[in-house]
């Protein structure tokens, strides 16, 4: 398909997708003229994947380059492949360790992911942006009077491992290895905004069940 044809189906106009094309977001096409490229489906999703990382996550461009890297990095495996795309999406800063609620917060998240068993999570915590941020974020809890610890905090890990299971048998459909990490980049990006909202949905359903709507 031409340029004119990829900006009807995706709804991109064709000069955001030139800007694209300058910031190595969207890879170029088949050069048919000096002037002329052809563009095929993998350049049609890959742009509705830009969109969705920009628009909906609220990704820099420079972020969403970042992201992508790793997602066409077919020298890794798999895990590491989809590890290093989710760690390149945008994070709360790390915590202040001098912080004497942050050191109680990361005590109590080292306490919780070795209830569960998750070896993986305890060995790269030193790494991972994403326990950097649930320190932050029960830190923040415990400095605001609620104290949430390990057991508190254990049933909604759990939870979300199941939400893991069910994001993981979602991106097994895909054939290829490129398209399985771009449907995993996707769904973390469009689910944290879905959790959220069904989360809020279910906090009123069940306040109004047990207080009703006074």
């Amino acid at each position: 398909m031409r340029l004119a044809e990829l900006s009807e189906r995706s709804g991109v106009s064709t000069a955001t997708i030139k800007y694209y094309l300058r910031e190595g977001l969207l890879s170029p096409g088949r050069r048919i003229s000096a002037t002329t490229a052809d563009y095929d489906e993998t350049h049609l999703r890959r742009l509705r994947l830009v969109r969705t990382l920009i628009q909906v996550g609220g990704v820099s461009v420079a972020a969403a380059r970042e992201v992508l890297k790793h997602v066409d990095d077919d020298s890794l495996g798999r895990t590491i492949r989809l590890g290093a795309a989710l760690w390149a999406l945008p994070h709360v800063p790390e915590p202040d360790d001098a912080d004497e609620d942050v050191a109680a917060a990361r005590g109590e998240v080292d306490r919780l992911l070795e209830m569960l068993g998750w070896s993986t999570a305890r060995e790269l915590a030193t790494l991972s942006p994403d326990h950097g941020s649930l320190v932050t974020a029960v830190a923040s809890l415990i400095r605001l009077g609620y104290p949430w610890d390990a057991e508190m905090l254990a049933p909604y890990a759990r939870l979300m491992h199941q939400v893991a299971v069910r994001d993981l048998d979602f991106v097994e459909a895909y054939p290829s290895e490129s398209e399985k990490v771009e449907a995993a980049v996707a769904a973390a990006v469009l689910l944290e905004p879905i959790m959220r909202a069904l989360h809020r949905l279910a906090q009123e359903e069940e306040s109004v069940r047990r207080y009703g709507l006074s």
